[in-house]
């Protein structure tokens, strides 16, 4: 009978077996396990002695004890008892023990503390909603270094007439500065995804720009349903118009301003686009200035989006 060959396992996946953890990846458990990138991550985080880190994700804490070393305090902010368990284990009777603060729970669900710089190993599932809690956080951070699906980074770091460009892009770049750091392939965490990843660094733009958010994420949710639609088609969708004529109604009744009888929101819209002009472009092509332009041509005339 032919030998069956036996399964080569890694010293530390024997270890996580021995200790019964089955990650679960349905939650997005993938944990990075090489130690030259989790190096590399906390270097480009640029830590100081003084700085409180949240760190969402800490899996069984391979980075965590790291960051244990280099700052003043970590907070980590961990969903899966078993390996808030881990980690606790892992802290326990040493030094470091008073600087780590966990957070048992939903991230997008928890009041995040005050920190100075966020390092993360996202479930990528989370992705869009944590960037934006992150970066409607006050009191402001520092920096944010955090690991991201490879599509996901680099939407978010796309340019005006690139493939990826879209709103996720114009909304992240407005509120902060994006760069891509390093590329990290699926081999490089236990148990692997199946997409490749790579890690982006997020410095908020502080003060952040004069804009109201809601206003400018309504225009620029229209702008990109249909990125390569002319301007002109993308505002002709009925729900748009609806919305905009009961935004605009509402704005004239709090300013005492009379509606006219054959008011049309259609005309409405199409002398702003022309006059701005604006009629003929498309989102795709447009940055964050064309944007605030576009804004303020429609606030100026009463249409508002939020």
């Amino acid at each position: 009978m032919p030998k069956v060959k036996a399964e080569k396992k890694s010293r530390q996946h024997q270890e996580v077996k021995n200790q019964g953890i089955m990650f679960n990846t349905g939650i997005g458990q993938h944990i990075l396990k090489n130690p030259l990138i989790v190096n590399g991550i906390i270097e480009k985080a640029a830590l100081r002695q003084t700085d409180v880190v949240l760190e969402v994700g800490p899996g069984t804490g391979n980075m965590t004890v790291k960051l244990l070393e280099k700052a003043k305090k970590v907070v980590a902010c961990e969903l899966d008892c078993r390996l808030v368990a881990e980690l606790q284990k892992r802290v326990q009777c040493t030094p470091m023990q008073t600087k780590l603060q966990i957070l048992v729970g939903d991230v997008l669900k928890t009041d995040l503390p005050f920190f100075d710089v966020c390092v993360a190993n996202l479930p990528y599932q989370i992705s869009s909603p944590f960037v934006f809690k992150l970066l409607l956080h006050r009191p402001f951070f520092r920096c944010a270094v955090l690991m991201f699906q490879r599509e996901f980074a680099m939407r978010l770091v796309s340019k005006p007439g690139d493939k990826l460009y879209c709103r996720l892009s114009i909304n992240t770049q407005l509120l902060a500065r994006v760069d891509h750091l390093m590329k990290v392939g699926k081999n490089n965490f236990r148990p692997p995804p199946k997409v490749e990843s790579s890690v982006v660094r997020i410095e908020p733009k502080n003060p952040p720009p004069p804009v109201n958010f809601q206003e400018w994420d309504g225009l620029v949710r229209i702008a990109f349903v249909r990125k390569n639609k002319t301007l002109n088609a993308a505002f002709k969708s009925t729900a748009v118009e609806q919305l905009l004529e009961k935004n605009y109604r509402i704005h004239c009744s709090v300013h005492n301003v009379e509606v006219p009888a054959d008011f049309s929101i259609s005309k409405k819209i199409e002398s702003v686009l022309q006059e701005a002009d604006f009629s003929e472009k498309r989102a795709r092509s447009m940055d964050i200035d064309d944007f605030m332009v576009l804004l303020h041509a429609f606030n100026s005339a009463g249409i508002h989006f939020s």
